[in-house]
């Protein structure tokens, strides 16, 4: 059996699992910015794992940039923190998360995070959350603004090249379609989908998933290589 050398992790719906409170706040946003609510399809196709500035210029018909761009992201994710402020048993890390990163901290394992959060967000959760205990914060990728987002493979290529390891000695945990896209197009070794049992066999059919877990206490550790 092949064994891996690092992790990488998406963040939200992965390590932390908010997608109702980023529905909430987008549901607002998209009714005030073009006046209904997106679709299931639409959250599926342009909402998760995609980045704001994606999201935003599909809400609005028009590729938006500088302070427009700016502005519309602060409101929607000030909106996003005082949900997840006012959620506190949403506001933790997902089922079986703390186990597996004291576990991989332990053994000495290269791991980082590869997000489409923006830089406000990402200090938000390394604040709350205690990122800083598990994760070198210099070598998390997130939205900067410059990086092309996900399905892009760049997100995950970078996150590779920050833990110093070749893609394919990588296993990558995601949920989102476009974090598939993305990982596989980053020739990421081994792609884990994570979902409700409900969703395994639509996150199985993605091209490139190799494993399908609901939660990190399923995760296969066996395929780490550890020390």
């Amino acid at each position: 059996m092949m064994k891996y050398k690092g992790l990488i992790f998406d963040f939200n719906g992965v390590l932390l699992w908010d997608a109702p409170l980023h529905v909430q706040a987008w549901q607002v946003t998209a009714l005030r910015l073009r006046g209904a609510e997106l679709s299931d399809d639409e959250f599926s196709i342009h909402v998760h794992g995609r980045t704001n500035a994606h999201i935003l210029s599909y809400l609005t018909g028009r590729t938006l940039h500088g302070k427009e761009l700016f502005d519309l992201i602060q409101v929607k994710e000030s909106m996003y923190r005082d949900l997840c402020l006012k959620n506190p048993d949403m506001f933790v890390l997902s089922p079986g998360a703390e186990s597996l990163l004291d576990f991989v901290s332990a053994q000495g394992i290269p791991r980082t995070i590869a997000t489409a959060s923006e830089r406000t967000n990402l200090d938000f959760f390394v604040h709350h959350l205690g990122l800083e205990k598990w994760f070198d914060l210099q070598q998390i990728v997130y939205d900067d603004g410059f990086l092309p987002g996900k399905p892009a493979p760049d997100m995950y290529a970078k996150a590779a090249t920050n833990i110093h390891l070749p893609p394919h000695e990588c296993i990558v945990v995601e949920d989102a379609l476009s974090g598939f896209k993305s990982a596989y197009a980053a020739s990421i070794g081994y792609i884990v989908g994570l979902g409700p049992h409900a969703t395994h066999s639509k996150l199985l059919a993605c091209e490139g998933v190799s494993t399908v877990i609901e939660s990190f206490e399923q995760f296969p550790r066996d395929m780490l290589l550890t020390a």
